[in-house]
């Protein structure tokens, strides 16, 4: 497990150190995800603990554990499942995900520890789980995660069959956590927090760089690590921008704001997106957000309580804020610069089928619209008005128009960057720069669903992956991404879920009742570069596996009485 120290004041670097984990005050607060979701960060494991192992691991480090602590219990005929079948069993202490692969049998939490989903409705393939709700997967063998979101892993019992019943013995502990934090190996570098140079540095505290440090620990690195932010939280679930003027790669030094200046063996860019800023008259006018802080959600929330609040934009930040507010707000308008909401994600019939659900839901949107002017009284907002002249009773603004890479420290560095300020990198996550690294949002990278070409997926899901592939680049045990890409999102209760990528798709082929908010959508170009779904788990994580496994699915143009065939006959994968 792992530690963390901080300057004063949280001035600008966290260092690393075993553990790390949110001061108690912070973990009252509500962070939420950019998918709308609590944070899976909000939950810190207690600073010190070695967390939870699995049977085997209790043992070896424990060896004085009395007998009580273990719970027996038998919870099947040994024909009662087939291969390739997974069942929650109940031990009486606890439950646990009985699997049975290969006529043998394997025992391991029954939750999802990200956000607890069941993972008996999951996926079981080749050896791991796949989460049914976020594609997170988990090896049946010994627990650990292979693919993510999230930081833990999930213990593992012991399974066996005596008298052709199953028995299954469990830690009582592991059994009610449901998680086990994988050992993570101590910081052996004599430092203290003035030393100006550090073996790894890491630049930003989001999911990207957190797994990356986690990582360097659980893979048994021992010097030094700085992870610098400009945030005044420990990590949680916001990737945030990093107080950083800028970087000489030639004498691998970073130079703060503050002035200080830091060198590095390795260092690991992770800066996250800044949000793209809005043109409008009243730019002094108060209440008007970009969301961007625990204290923005706060406020935001706080400020609209039964008053009238205007979301500025249909991404899915913007929609995600609009879906929250309707609980707290008197009334809730959308400004959006398109005809429909999520067009270019979803595409449009799905796109309408969101926005009634928005609209049954007491939100006013006004589309093909733009923000002409912020009005005030006495310095805070009281009006929104549109350049088609309509005008906007609000108390409070909340601008959710999109984001670019917080690049700009990097122009003179050498460090290579695109046109949009992306760092391109190669499959092990290496810039242009020998030993200069970058993961999340700021990155295009190769992806192998499209043959390796670059590009830029800022979802949560995928800077966990980049901080992990980075963090084992680093060591020198060279890792490359193979994974999914895979997106969520909740409103109003209904959570989409999407594996893939879809840019640039030609088609969509809708599977079920747009209405009734239970459906798949295909999006296609010849074959099948992406899925969404909505109440119809766990087709999204099914999908995932087929594009995880290197095959295609292609479309097949027909239908049968005029209706679309089911999707075993639709999309065959070759």
């Amino acid at each position: 497990s792992h530690s963390c120290r901080s300057k004063p004041q949280f001035v600008f670097a966290v260092e690393v150190k075993v553990e790390l984990t949110l001061l108690d005050k912070e973990k009252e607060v509500d962070l939420m995800s950019p998918n709308g979701k609590a944070s899976p960060f909000s939950e810190c494991r207690p600073n010190g603990s070695l967390g939870q192992c699995s049977d085997e691991d209790t043992m070896t480090l424990r060896p004085q554990r009395k007998h009580r602590d273990y719970i027996e219990a038998s919870v099947c005929h040994v024909k009662d499942l087939e291969n390739g079948q997974m069942r929650e069993v109940d031990l009486g202490a606890g439950r646990a995900l009985l699997i049975k692969e290969h006529g043998e049998f394997f025992a391991m939490g029954h939750k999802c520890p990200h956000y607890g989903a069941p993972l008996v409705k999951g996926v079981l393939s080749k050896g791991h789980v796949r989460c049914p709700w976020h594609g997170a997967c988990f090896n049946i063998t010994t627990g650990d995660i292979e693919d993510f979101p999230g930081l833990d892993s999930l213990p593992t019992f012991q399974a066996r069959v005596e008298k052709e019943k199953v028995i299954i013995r469990a830690n009582k502990q592991a059994l009610q956590t449901q998680r086990r934090s994988k050992a993570m190996s101590k910081c052996s570098a004599v430092i203290n927090s003035s030393t100006g140079f550090s073996h790894i540095l890491i630049i930003g505290s989001g999911p990207a760089g957190l797994v990356c440090a986690e990582t360097l620990r659980q893979e048994g690195f021992t010097d030094r690590i700085v992870m610098c932010t400009m945030d005044k939280h420990l990590p949680y679930d916001r990737p945030k921008l990093s107080k950083v003027v800028s970087v000489d790669v030639k004498t691998r030094t970073v130079t703060f704001r503050d002035g200080f200046k830091m060198e590095y063996r390795k260092l690991f860019i992770a800066t996250g997106s800044r949000p793209k800023p809005l043109s409008y008259k009243g730019k002094d006018v108060g209440n008007v957000f970009h969301l961007r802080t625990p204290e923005d959600a706060n406020s935001i929330a706080t400020l609209a309580s039964s008053k009238n609040a205007v979301i500025v934009g249909t991404s899915f930040i913007g929609m995600e804020v609009a879906a929250a507010l309707t609980y707290k707000a008197h009334s809730v308008s959308v400004i959006g610069i398109e005809a429909v909401p999520f067009r270019k994600a979803l595409g449009e019939k799905v796109g309408k089928a969101l926005m009634k659900l928005f609209e049954s839901n007491r939100v006013k949107f006004y589309m093909l619209n733009e923000v002409w002017e912020m009005r005030g009284h006495n310095g805070q907002l009281k009006e929104v008005v549109l350049k088609s002249g309509k005008v906007l009773r609000a108390d409070v603004c909340v601008i959710g128009i999109g984001s670019s890479p917080a690049t700009a420290f990097l122009k003179q560095s050498g460090v290579h960057m695109d046109s949009k300020g992306f760092i391109p990198v190669n499959k092990t996550m290496q810039t242009n720069i020998d030993g200069v690294f970058a993961g999340g949002d700021v990155v295009t990278f190769p992806l192998a669903l499209r043959s390796n070409k670059k590009v830029n997926i800022p979802h949560w899901q995928m800077a966990h992956v980049h901080g992990r592939v980075a963090a084992l680049s680093m060591m020198g045990k060279a890792s490359e991404i193979k994974t999914v890409p895979y997106f969520w999102t909740a409103m109003f209760g209904k959570s989409i879920r999407y594996a893939g990528y879809g840019d640039g798709f030609d088609d969509v082929v809708i599977q079920g009742d747009l209405d009734e908010l239970k459906f798949v959508a295909y999006y296609t170009n010849e074959e099948v570069v992406a899925v969404a779904s909505m109440n119809y788990d766990p087709i999204v994580s099914r999908v995932a596996e087929v594009f995880g496994s290197g095959k295609t699915i292609r479309k097949l143009y027909y239908t049968v009485h005029g209706k679309i065939p089911n999707t075993m006959s639709l999309f065959l994968p070759h």
